[in-house]
């Protein structure tokens, strides 16, 4: 454990370095990430212009509901975002490196040293707190928690889908267009609430890949609203940080059956 707690300091030393070093880089990626968002929260400002709310969600709680997915998904893309990278290991060689060293192979995965930086969780965290702001939540001890719950609870959910979407390269070397497919379905589907999609859908965004529960289901806990895509209990809200601990064991558990099944790219 002290091994890898070391190993992990000396990851976040060197992203740190690197940032330092690298400071217009930095600062173009950053940029990139707050126009990103802000594209896609003045998409949401825009379509609401015109509709006075979406199936009884307005700009504002829409806002909420964006930023409960950015916490979650910035958290993600933080601390667990080099996982989406272990297909491109595989094909070319790299993995077979960490089967030979002492180390958990996914833990060498997640601490490959890339540039790495916190941007998205920033600006995820300020946009929340402006969010809840606007829409009238009381910012108290029991919100903090609820919120970090929900952010932790999302990571893992966003990281399990990506982790077993990996785990398949051990079979299937290229999976590139699933992961693809994987990443439109929450980047595009979460940014509105999962009433307004058919019944289908609704069932895939809450159970199968469950990115439901990254916002849609806490903010209609948060948001005293009655849910109107299942009609389950606002309470569910309250399940996020479960599903996502849930997700992350079974997606490890899936991975670790990739492992003992992976030969070698050369076998």
């Amino acid at each position: 454990m002290n091994a890898m707690l070391d190993v992990y300091r000396q990851y976040w030393r060197i992203n740190i370095l690197t940032m330092v070093e690298y400071r217009t880089n930095f600062f173009m990626w950053a940029g990139f990430t707050l126009i990103y968002h802000a594209t896609a929260i003045a998409a949401l400002w825009v379509t609401l212009t015109q509709f006075p709310s979406m199936n009884g969600w307005d700009f504002k709680q829409m806002a909420v509901l964006y930023g409960l997915w950015m916490l979650g998904h910035g958290f993600h893309n933080t601390f667990f975002i080099t996982v989406g990278d272990v297909p491109l290991m595989i094909r070319e060689g790299r993995f077979d490196r960490f089967l030979v060293r002492p180390l958990d192979p996914l833990f060498q995965a997640l601490t490959m040293p890339q540039q790495i930086w916190p941007d998205e969780l920033v600006l995820a965290i300020v946009f929340f707190c402006i969010a809840a702001s606007y829409v009238g939540l009381h910012f108290s001890v029991s919100l903090v928690v609820f919120v970090i719950g929900v952010m932790l609870g999302g990571a893992l959910i966003d990281f399990g889908i990506q982790l077993s979407i990996a785990t398949l390269a051990f079979w299937v070397v290229r999976i590139d267009a699933l992961r693809w497919v994987a990443m439109s379905l929450e980047q595009d589907f979460t940014r509105y609430p999962i009433s307004i999609y058919t019944r289908g859908v609704r069932l895939i965004l809450a159970f199968v890949l469950p990115f439901a529960f990254m916002n849609y289901f806490p903010a209609t806990f948060l948001l005293h609203k009655t849910d109107g895509a299942l009609e389950l209990s606002p309470q569910v809200g309250l399940l996020t940080p479960v599903v996502g601990l849930i997700w992350a064991g079974l997606a490890y558990a899936f991975w670790r059956v990739g492992i003992n099944r992976y030969q070698g790219t050369g076998s």
